[in-house]
C-alpha cells in the first residue's frame, strides 16, 4: 500500500497485495507451463526443445526461422502477454562442449521475457551456425530491442536483419573485432603494443566528424535549417561521460540521440577470465553508487548454481547493508537532481548525510564506496562490536532530515515548476522500453522484486512499495524520497531482529572457509589454499536472478561449464534501457528540460556501459 507521506506529496494511491509461494505468485506457479501449451496451440507441429536451468525459468530452444513469430506471439498473442523484453544477449558456444540433446550451434541468441500479469519469465534460445550469423530483428515488436541488438552485433558480430541502425554502440566505430567472441583477447597483455601511425590517426579523426545522417537525423526542414547541439560528454552536465546529440528547432528538442560507451570497461569479458570469487570486486564498479548491492546481484545466481543456502544471520546482514547503500545512492541522486534544476544547498546537506552511512559501512566492512564485502555463501566477517549503536544513531537521525528536505526541495515552487509535467512516460511506454525500479513505479505500477519475488530473505520484512501516477520528473522524485523512508524501516528491523549464528555458510564451495578451521587439519588448509588461489569449481548450469537495485532491476545471467570461472557472464543493467528511452520522453521539450529529465532518471554511466 502507499505510505501516508507519499500520498501527502502526491495524491495518487495504488493498493494491492500478492500471495507468494516460494518467491513466486501462486498464479504464476500454476501457469508455469502454460506458455508452452499456448505456443503449441498457436503453432501446430512446433516442437519446442526444453532445457533445464538452475534458476527454474522455463527455457526453450527455438529454431531461427520460428524465433520472430514466436516472440511476436508471446508479446501480442497471449491473453496475459510477455510485454517486457527484459534482456537480449548472446553466447559464443564454440569453446564449449555441446550437451546431449541440445541443437548444434556456434552462437546462441538469448531472449529473456517478463510478464508482469503472470509474474513469470520465459527464456528463449536461438541456435545459430556460421562465423557471422544473422537473424531477423525484433525492434518492431519491442522498441527496446534496438540497443540490445546493436550491443549483440558490437560484441559478437551477430547481425539482425531489418534493424534500423545496426552499428557499434559500446566500442568505437573504428574498433576491429567483436570483444565477447572467444578469440578476442581478454587482457591487454595478449594484444600487441599500441601504435598510432599517421594514417590511423587521420582515420580516427575522420570517424569523429559529425554527420547527422549517420545518426538518423536530417540537416534541414522544409523552410529552415535545424541546429545540432552536443550535450556532453563533460561529466558535470550529464552525470557521467555521456554525449547527447540534440536536434533543435530554436530551443525545442526535435530529437535526441545518446552516444554511450565512453565508460565501457569490458566488465562481462573480465568475468570470463576471473574466478568466481575474484570477480566480486569488479561488480562494485558497475553501479558504483550501489556498493554491496552489486555483489548481491552477482552472488545470488552463483549460489543458486552451487546450491548454497545461507544462514539467517548472513541473510539479514546482507539486507541491512544493501538498504543502507540504497539510501546512500538515493541521497546522491536527491542532492544532484536538486542541483540540476538550480538548488545549490541540498547537495551539501545530503552528501553530509551520505558520509554518515559511509562511516557505518567503513566500520563494518573496512571500505566505503566499494567495500566488496559479500562472499559466496555469506559475508567476509561478522559484525564488529558497536555496530548496533552506529546503525541505531543513524536510523534515529535521518527521518527528521528527510522531513527538512521535503520542505527545501519537494515543496519548493521552483523545483516543482521545473519537474511537474516534464519528461512524463505512460505505464505502457515504460513497460515497452524495459523501464524498471522507481521509474516504473512512478507510472503508477506497484511492482518491486523484493515484494513480488522475494529474494535474500526480504519476505521477512515489513515495508511498503511507494508509487506515483504521473510518470514525470516530479513523480520519480516522490517515489525515491519515500523509498529512503521504507529502507530505514527495513534497516531498523535488521537492527532489532539480528539473529545469532554464523555469518557464512559451511558449504564446501563457499570462499574461503572459516578462518578458525584452516589450521585444524591439512585437508581444510588445502581447501582454503585452493579456494583463495584457484577458486571454487561451480557445477555446470545457467541461472539468472533479478534484484531490486538502486537504479531498477539488476540481473546477472551466469553460464557455468563446470570450471573455476564463468563461461559467460551477462549483466542486465537497469540504466541501459533507461538511457535508451531518453529521446522518447525528451522530444518536444526545451533544452533545460533535458537536464531535469537526466537528473530524474537516476542513471550511472558505468551501469549503462559496463
Amino acid at each position: 500500500m502507499r505510505s501516508n507521506r507519499a500520498v501527502e506529496i502526491e495524491q495518487a494511491a495504488m493498493e494491492g497485495t500478492t500471495t507468494t509461494v516460494g518467491g513466486k505468485t501462486a498464479q504464476a506457479a500454476a501457469d508455469s507451463a502454460s506458455p508452452a501449451r499456448e505456443l503449441g496451440g498457436a503453432f501446430p507441429g512446433l516442437s519446442l526443445l526444453p532445457q533445464e536451468s538452475s534458476d527454474g525459468i522455463p527455457t526453450y530452444w527455438v529454431p531461427k526461422e520460428k524465433a520472430r513469430p514466436i516472440l511476436r506471439f508471446l508479446r501480442t498473442g497471449l491473453e496475459r502477454p510477455f510485454r517486457m523484453l527484459y534482456d537480449l544477449t548472446a553466447i559464443d558456444e564454440r569453446a564449449r562442449a555441446r550437451q546431449p540433446g541440445e541443437p548444434a550451434r556456434d552462437f546462441t541468441v538469448v531472449y529473456h521475457l517478463l510478464s508482469y500479469d503472470r509474474n513469470q519469465d520465459i527464456r528463449l534460445k536461438v541456435p545459430l551456425e556460421g562465423e557471422y550469423p544473422a537473424l531477423p530483428s525484433v525492434t518492431d515488436i519491442w522498441p527496446s530491442a534496438n540497443w540490445y541488438e546493436r550491443e549483440v552485433w558490437d560484441m559478437f558480430g551477430i547481425g539482425f536483419e531489418g534493424h534500423p541502425h545496426l552499428c557499434r554502440i559500446l566500442m568505437p566505430r573504428t574498433w576491429s573485432g567483436h570483444p565477447l567472441r572467444k578469440e578476442h583477447p581478454a587482457r591487454a597483455t595478449e594484444m600487441g603494443p599500441f601504435e598510432l601511425p599517421e594514417e590511423k590517426q587521420e582515420a580516427e579523426q575522420a570517424a569523429l566528424q559529425f554527420q547527422p545522417e549517420e545518426w538518423g537525423l536530417a540537416r534541414r526542414g522544409e523552410e529552415t535549417d535545424f541546429m545540432f547541439l552536443n550535450v556532453g560528454p563533460q561529466h558535470p552536465g550529464t552525470h557521467g561521460v555521456l554525449r547527447i546529440v540534440l536536434q533543435l528547432d530554436g530551443e525545442v528538442i526535435l530529437d535526441a540521440v545518446p552516444e554511450i560507451g565512453f565508460h565501457h570497461r569490458g566488465a562481462e569479458k573480465m568475468g570470463e577470465r576471473q574466478t568466481w570469487h575474484t570477480y566480486i570486486p569488479y561488480t562494485d564498479r558497475i553501479d558504483y553508487l550501489g556498493g554491496v548491492m552489486n555483489n548481491l546481484a552477482y552472488l545470488l545466481p552463483v549460489e543458486k548454481l552451487a546450491g548454497i543456502e545461507l544462514p539467517p544471520r548472513a541473510t539479514v546482514i546482507r539486507v541491512m547493508l544493501c538498504e543502507l547503500f540504497r539510501i546512500a545512492s538515493h541521497l546522491v541522486w536527491y542532492g544532484t537532481f536538486a542541483q540540476d534544476v538550480g538548488a545549490l544547498s541540498p547537495v551539501f546537506y545530503m552528501f553530509t548525510d551520505r558520509e554518515k552511512i559511509f562511516g557505518i559501512v567503513e566500520a563494518i566492512c573496512g571500505g566505503r564506496m566499494h567495500p566488496s564485502w559479500f562472499r559466496i555463501g555469506g559475508v567476509a566477517q561478522d559484525l564488529p562490536r558497536g555496530w548496533d549503536k552506529l546503525v541505531r544513531d543513524f536510523v534515529d537521525y535521518l527521518p527528521e532530515r528527510l522531513d527538512e528536505y521535503d520542505k527545501i526541495v519537494m515543496k519548493n515552487r521552483i523545483f516543482k515548476a521545473r519537474t511537474v509535467g516534464i519528461g512524463a512516460m505512460s505505464l505502457d511506454q515504460a513497460v515497452e522500453w524495459g523501464v524498471t525500479g522507481p521509474n516504473l513505479r512512478a507510472c503508477g505500477f506497484e511492482w518491486d522484486f523484493r515484494k513480488k519475488r522475494p529474494y535474500a530473505g526480504y519476505e521477512q520484512f515489513e515495508f511498503d512499495i511507494p508509487t506515483a501516477t504521473s510518470g514525470d520528473c516530479y513523480a520519480r522524485a516522490v517515489v525515491r524520497v519515500e523509498e529512503m523512508r521504507q529502507s530505514l524501516r527495513i534497516v531498523r528491523q535488521c537492527l532489532e531482529n539480528m539473529p545469532p549464528g554464523p555469518y557464512k555458510s559451511d558449504h564446501p564451495l563457499t570462499t574461503p572457509p572459516l578462518k578458525e578451521r584452516t589450521m585444524r587439519d591439512i585437508e581444510t588448509l588445502i581447501t582454503h589454499f585452493l579456494g583463495v588461489s584457484w577458486g571454487p569449481v561451480i557445477p555446470a548450469g545457467e541461472a539468472m536472478v533479478a534484484i531490486e537495485a538502486t537504479k531498477g532491476s539488476n540481473g546477472y545471467y551466469l553460464l557455468s561449464d563446470g570450471n573455476i570461472h564463468p563461461y559467460r557472464l551477462r549483466i542486465r543493467a537497469p540504466s541501459f534501457p533507461h538511457m535508451q528511452m531518453l529521446p522518447e520522453i525528451a522530444r518536444g521539450l526545451m533544452v533545460p528540460d533535458l537536464l531535469a529529465i537526466l537528473g530524474s532518471i537516476d542513471f550511472v554511466l558505468a551501469d549503462v556501459d559496463r
